[in-house]
């Protein structure tokens, strides 16, 4: 059994004052004993990689501190990979449970990370973590007021082309570029276009930092379930960006992009080198390090910062397309 000292997991938390970008550090005190007990809640494609990551963890990292405990879903099933399902309820009273990971849809994400932080559980989410910029702020400072580690998981951040064309455009001066993602159509419950693709917003702002939103337009067609939404955003530095994103029946899953820059033009995704660790291991890695305590405050907090960025950005993009549709 691994045993360790009791860690410092310190937090930035934005103040609500006069003076909004104000931050305050508070400290909460893990214990760093055996494992974290947790569930899987939601069992579609995501949930069955978390289950096989969860009873499998890359060796010698922080992705061993969790021990699986079961999984909840709303309709009865049998075991999954040789784990037991388990009543909602009874995850929320148990003691020996301190972690979910929540691999449901859109819609319900918000309900179940507040049901799990008021009793007491740590909670790693799919993104969006809700459906709005307010709520996202709110679950974030309840998770900070309980001394809890609440992580929205962004593994587009995390493929080998996205981290590729990171290094390639680096120290590059943006003069335009276009991001133009393509898929089927979205069941109900994922929000609107600019949550349900936020990961794309998250892989422009990572890029080129803070964005502003000059205007927004949707085109929906229902009878052919085709739904198109244009984005044109600007750097800090005034560079035009345009994110499209659009879905229909029949269209492939895919990203186009054109980034101009003042000594080249980038047109195509580098391949990248393929990891031997996959995107969701990774991503379980850096929550585990959370609980940890081992990840640097400023680290958090810029990782804060971003989500909030990006929420409020489509927050503001869903208005404008309101406003252009009504």
């Amino acid at each position: 059994m691994r045993q360790c000292a009791s860690l410092t997991y310190t937090s930035a938390k934005l103040c609500k004052s006069r003076h909004p970008t104000a931050i305050v550090y508070i400290e909460t005190r893990f214990i760093c004993g055996d494992m974290f007990g947790c569930v899987v809640v939601g069992v579609g494609m995501a949930g069955r990689v978390r289950i096989r990551d969860l009873l499998a963890p890359l060796p010698s990292s922080a992705a061993e501190i969790f021990t699986l405990k079961g999984l909840v879903s709303r309709r009865p099933l049998e075991e999954q990979q040789g784990v037991q399902q388990i009543p909602l309820e009874e995850v929320l009273s148990r003691s020996d449970i301190q972690v979910a990971f929540l691999c449901t849809e859109n819609a319900s994400h918000e309900d179940y990370i507040r049901r799990f932080l008021e009793a007491g559980k740590h909670v790693c989410v799919e993104y969006p973590m809700a459906l709005s910029y307010t709520a996202a702020a709110d679950l974030w400072d309840r998770a900070q007021q309980k001394g809890l580690v609440l992580h929205e998981e962004h593994i587009e951040l995390l493929t080998p082309d996205f981290k590729q064309l990171k290094k390639d455009i680096a120290g590059k001066q943006l003069e335009e570029g276009s991001l133009h993602f393509t898929g089927g159509p979205l069941k109900s419950g994922f929000g609107f276009l600019s949550f349900s693709g936020i990961a794309r917003l998250t892989w422009l702002v990572d890029l080129f930092g803070e964005l502003s939103v000059k205007a927004a337009s949707m085109v929906e067609e229902p009878e052919r379930k085709h739904t198109k939404m244009t984005v044109h955003l600007l750097t800090k530095d005034q560079k035009p960006l345009t994110w499209t994103e659009e879905r229909a029946e029949g269209l492939s899953r895919g990203k186009r992009i054109h980034l101009r820059f003042s000594t080249c033009t980038v047109t195509e995704l580098p391949a990248g080198v393929q990891e031997p660790v996959g995107i969701f291991m990774q991503d379980m890695v850096l929550f585990g390090s959370k609980l940890q305590g081992t990840v640097p405050p400023e680290q958090l907090q810029a990782e804060r910062s971003r989500i909030l960025h990006c929420f409020k950005l489509a927050e503001d993009i869903r208005r404008l397309c309101q406003d252009t549709t009504a």
